[in-house]
């Protein structure tokens, strides 16, 4: 094994182990350095980047903005660079990180449109048409992200013992391994009833622990959870993105509508801080503005 590949070994297990984070996570943060280290090994002959400088760091930026990737991913690929080498500096293999003064490069911020509380009662009541497995299993997934807010990947690890239909709540396992409870409300209790009831009929079982599964008794993947959400949401939304996101943001958005304290929000969510809770607010402060019209007396007046 190279110096190299030994040194991206080690950071890959201080990112899992030290810093709790997901395998997805550390692929990505590896594939960054790895496209970073062919870029220094075709530009200067190099493959080593503990003895990068700056400059040739902003020759990659240079490089990717010329390659039409945008500021967001690149900005995220120097985080990873920039991570790499605080953990080089914490193994005491360099001295100063040349990324110490750099700035990001400036995005525009991304609103999320959520789901309009219409637009979920559809497509609630085209899943209370649905009587299989699959189409039981696919109602709990919906209901599920909309009644808690979790994260497409908290929804696929969840497992059997994490339910707990008596008291109402659901235990998540957030990231770097943070655990929060959720309650259910009685709805998802009951679909979650009844999914159990077929999912136990199943002729093979090979993940039983998982509570999510595939009608062959594979633990549900990724890109299935995608689909299902993008497909039922298409029956009823002509929203552009249709993804497990927007449905948490819709959770948060139409609980903070509801007049829904921001810090329980934030809690429910598994945030570790307010500012990450705030980007949600943005629908619920121009509900607060028709409200305010509404009822203010003098804002009827010319």
């Amino acid at each position: 094994m190279s110096e190299v590949d030994s040194q991206f070994l080690a950071f890959s297990e201080y990112l899992l182990h030290e810093k709790k984070y997901s395998v997805l996570t550390v692929k990505a943060y590896l594939g960054d350095l790895e496209g970073f280290s062919m870029f220094i090994g075709d530009e200067y002959d190099s493959s080593t980047i503990q003895d990068v400088n700056y400059s040739q760091i902003r020759h990659w930026i240079v490089f990717l903005v010329e390659q039409k990737i945008s500021n967001r991913s690149i900005n995220r690929k120097i985080s990873s660079l920039n991570s790499y080498f605080k953990f080089l500096i914490k193994t005491e293999t360099i001295k100063t990180n040349p990324l110490s003064k750099h700035k990001a490069l400036k995005t525009t911020k991304k609103i999320q449109i959520p789901f309009s509380r219409n637009e979920m009662e559809e497509v609630i009541e085209i899943l209370e048409m649905e009587t299989d497995f699959e189409g039981l299993r696919n109602r709990l997934i919906v209901e599920l992200f909309y009644a808690t807010g979790i994260r497409r990947i908290e929804l696929i690890q969840i497992k059997l013992k994490d339910l707990d239909l008596a008291n109402k709540t659901l235990k998540v396992i957030g990231k770097r391994n943070k655990e929060r409870f959720v309650p259910l409300i009685d709805s998802v209790v009951m679909t979650a009833k009844h999914y159990l009831q077929l999912r136990s009929e199943l002729e093979t079982i090979d993940d039983p622990e998982f509570l999510f599964l595939t009608k062959k008794g594979l633990k549900i993947y990724e890109t299935l959870v995608y689909r299902i959400i993008n497909e039922y949401f298409s029956l009823a939304s002509s929203k552009v993105k249709k993804s497990p996101h927007i449905l948490r943001h819709s959770f948060a958005t139409h609980l903070l509508n509801q007049g829904a304290d921001l810090n329980a929000v934030k809690e429910l969510l598994g945030h570790s801080s307010l500012a990450a809770t705030q980007v949600y607010t943005h629908n619920s402060i121009a509900e607060l503005k028709k409200v305010y019209a509404n009822a203010h007396p003098r804002s009827k007046k010319p």
